[in-house]
């Protein structure tokens, strides 16, 4: 009792652990993980485990199809598939992909197959101080009124770097004069110097000053870069044009015409004559744009193009006319709007193009991505599939991400092939769509069953047959194909009355062909029915019988009586129980059994006619040895069913079956049942010895009464009497003496000489043996005693 107890107990701990197995995994179906790593690093730089942070089995990454699968023809990161590790392929150079962008991501899919799953990888290139400060040109002039009065402030060219944050230009610095100083104002995305004129210049005194601007970013240690100033002192003009506005902006769309108008910038400058005239020119230009230096005009000079550039910022100076020409500038902001101008793409990024029929609805055929390179209402896509098909997408955590899965059950009788066209159309005015087609087979799983044409069926066979004589020849049709169609014949061997003849007909497992064992006797029996089995080679097999009614029916003397397993408690069933951990080849049990009969009639062989597990388990067909096959693995069942059939060897076969039940245990619980088994074995052994010694006893004092009635007859010469009790010549010329007795509803019979292969009890050539009767089949077993 606390042996069943402690077995529930490890039976509920390991369901609970499954489950929450079960739920671990369903949570690692679909993940996102973020990484960081700095640009410039070298190839083969380590930027995290992605099987170790996804909690997968490192032994199995090969084997499930572990891979990292690239959304650009740039590769900058490859997986190992052996332990898991991401690491840099190529050098990163943070400015070429993200340039002018805050936050730079790269992000990467990981695909692992059986089952399939798709995880996300976000990789963060952080910026490092790889860039001085530059400045557009190397020297910059300046031209300053002598009346120029004290606090006039005077643009300089702004230093651009490319690197961000800290590592951008941070600060200015100005060479040390008497004259001027620095001011830096801060316009949000860039900062920008001004010369401010602390005393009044005198062009009599100094004509010309030359300043060295510094330009410092923020890293450690910093990086910098120079710009030569020339100030030339010039007289009179002391008025500078105004902008109305500081800073400008303007949307256009992509791909607009080249030389439409953007937006036109107006300067004032109250000065009279020349002194008042401006001109406008830009201080850069991306060779996307025009200006017109007497309107302020922009407009477009090159393919405006969303998905490069977004948005451009322009300065635009306007200088008078003056002498000195005094000179101002603005920031044109132009904001580029996106138009549908890019087709859907179709990424088939996993396919299993051969699917069991026998798939639950849900099950993942493909992962589809959708990509759009527009953006907003252009870039969202709508996909679907051709109608009338048992499959549907379901979206995915991420979007444009698809699952392609069952939406029914799948029937390969019906429809063995489906061409699938998937269809992805944005919601862009006009929409632009993409089509991709796909293929799925459906393979064959073992679904249908065999049939029968006709059931029952009547078979009329005349008496005095020949023994092994073909009776009748039955079929039955599979709509499965391929293994799943192989049929298979066989007879059920049933107990009841109207079936008690089955074990004296064989059939042909692979053409049907039906034959009888022995010579039937209509005026003994006159009808009997049996059952025919076809089962098919699938996995699991499937199976339907037949019902068969002959008139004229035989019956045999003796069949295999199996010793072991042991009857008990009126069924002939063994348990054997089995460690989890044994090999390959491991000794499992013995079945042994006894005929009766001589020669090759009782010569038995021993075959499987059920098991639950063709793969685990193989029975020695001569010596009726089980023996595991391969080593238990955790997906096997805990207990397996094994019918055992043992028929001898002789022209007209006659067999019986046992059933072997084997459980597969833990090796804790093996050895504590061990000592249990081997007490139960010698229990076993004992009841054995204890009934062959009554039987033999028996039959030793029958032997000697019949000795005595022997002689009694020779005294009084009465043949009709002895007629009954005479002896008989053996195959091998021994007098043999038959004498049957009866012990409630068996009959013994003691024979000699007898062997059997495989038996559990043998004699030698001269020996009395004694045959435990099969209660199972209820079959009468003969002993005879050899003089």
């Amino acid at each position: 009792m606390e042996y069943i107890k402690e077995r529930r107990k490890w039976k509920y701990c390991g369901i609970f652990l499954g489950f929450s197995l079960l739920l671990c995994f369903a949570d690692q179906a679909s993940s996102h993980i973020r990484y960081s790593v700095p640009e410039e690093v070298k190839e083969g730089y380590i930027v995290g485990n992605i099987a170790k942070d996804l909690g997968l089995d490192v032994g199995t990454l090969m084997d499930r199809g572990f891979r990292l699968v690239s959304g650009s023809n740039d590769a900058y990161f490859q997986v190992n598939q052996n332990n898991g590790i991401l690491s840099v392929h190529k050098k990163i150079d943070r400015e070429e992909i993200c340039d002018g962008m805050n936050t730079c991501i790269i992000d990467i899919k990981i695909v692992v197959e059986n089952p399939l799953e798709i995880h996300y990888v976000a990789v963060e290139i952080t910026d490092t101080n790889d860039h001085a400060p530059v400045f557009p040109d190397k020297q910059q002039r300046m031209e300053i009124a002598e009346n120029t009065l004290p606090g006039a402030r005077f643009q300089l060219r702004s230093a651009r770097d490319p690197d961000i944050g800290v590592y951008s230009v941070r600060a200015y610095k100005l060479t040390q004069n008497e004259h001027f100083d620095l001011e830096i104002r801060d316009r949000g995305d860039e900062k920008v110097p001004f010369l401010v004129l602390q005393r009044a210049v005198d062009r009599e005194r100094k004509a010309e000053h030359k300043l060295l601007l510094t330009a410092i970013d923020g890293g450690n240690p910093p990086n910098s870069g120079t710009l030569n100033v020339t100030v030339t002192v010039l007289d009179n003009n002391d008025n500078r044009p105004v902008f109305s506005h500081e800073v400008y902006t303007a949307q256009i769309h992509e791909n607009i015409p080249i030389g439409t108008m953007v937006i036109k910038v107006n300067a004032i400058d109250l000065d009279e004559g020349l002194n008042g005239e401006v001109l406008y020119s830009l201080g850069n230009n991306y060779g996307m744009f025009d200006l017109n230096n007497v309107t302020g005009e922009i407009w477009v000079k090159g393919e405006i193009d969303y998905e490069k550039n977004d948005v451009y910022r322009l300065d635009v100076l306007a200088s008078d006319k003056g002498t000195p020409p005094m000179t101002v500038d603005c920031r044109v902001i132009v904001k580029i709007l996106d138009v549908n101008d890019n087709n859907p793409e179709i990424e088939v990024t996993s396919l299993s193009n051969l699917v069991p029929e026998n798939s639950k609805p849900g099950t993942v055929i493909s992962l589809i991505s959708i990509l759009d390179k527009d953006s907003g209402v252009n870039g969202k896509v709508l996909c679907t599939l051709s109608p009338n098909i048992p499959f549907e997408l379901k979206p995915s955590i991420k979007d444009n991400m698809y699952s392609l899965v069952t939406k029914t059950q799948l029937d390969r009788e019906e429809t063995s092939l489906y061409e699938i066209k998937i269809k992805a159309t944005d919601l862009g005015q006009p929409p632009l769509t993409a089509e991709k087609n796909i293929s799925v087979q459906v393979s064959d799983v073992n679904d249908n069953r065999p049939e029968f044409f006709q059931n029952p069926l009547e078979l009329y066979l005349m008496e005095n047959n020949s023994p092994s004589a073909s009776m009748y020849s039955i079929a039955a049709v599979d709509k499965d194909i391929h293994e799943n169609a192989a049929i298979s014949y066989s007879i059920l061997k049933e107990s009841s009355l109207q079936n008690k003849m089955a074990s004296f007909l064989n059939i042909n497992s692979e053409t049907g062909v039906i034959y009888a064992l022995t010579r039937f006797d209509f005026e003994v029996t006159k009808s009997f029915q049996f059952r025919v089995l076809a089962t098919d080679s699938g996995t699991p097999p499937l199976s339907s019988n037949v019902t068969v009614n002959v008139f004229i029916l035989d019956q045999n003397d003796n069949v295999p009586v199996i010793l072991y397993p042991v009857i008990s408690n009126g069924s002939a069933e063994g348990v054997e129980e089995v460690p989890r951990n044994v090999n390959a080849g491991h000794l499992v049990t013995k079945v042994r059994a006894y005929d009766a009969d001589i020669g090759y009639n009782g010569w038995l062989l021993f075959s499987l006619q059920e098991v639950s597990d063709h793969s685990l388990f193989g029975l020695d067909r001569y010596t009726g040895q089980i023996r595991t096959l391969r080593s238990f693995t955790e997906t096997d069942e805990s207990q397996h069913k094994l019918v055992i059939l043992v028929k001898d060897n002789g022209n007209v076969s006659l067999s019986a079956t046992t059933t072997v039940i084997i459980k597969v245990v833990e090796p804790k619980e093996a050895f504590a049942a061990s000592d249990v088994k081997s007490s139960l074995k010698d229990e076993e052994g004992n009841d054995v010895t204890f009934y062959l010694i009554i039987p033999l006893g028996s039959v030793s004092v029958l032997f000697i009464i019949s000795i005595i009635v022997l002689i009694a007859m020779q005294c009084s010469k009465s043949t009709d009497y002895s007629s009954k009790y005479l002896q008989d010549t053996n195959y091998d010329g021994t007098l043999c003496h038959s004498i049957q007795y009866r012990s409630g509803d068996k009959r013994y019979m003691l024979v000699g000489p007898r062997r059997s292969i495989g038996s559990a009890v043998t004699s030698g050539s001269n020996a009395n043996t004694l045959v435990v009767p099969d209660r199972r089949s209820r079959a009468s077993v003969e002993v005879r005693a050899c003089l």
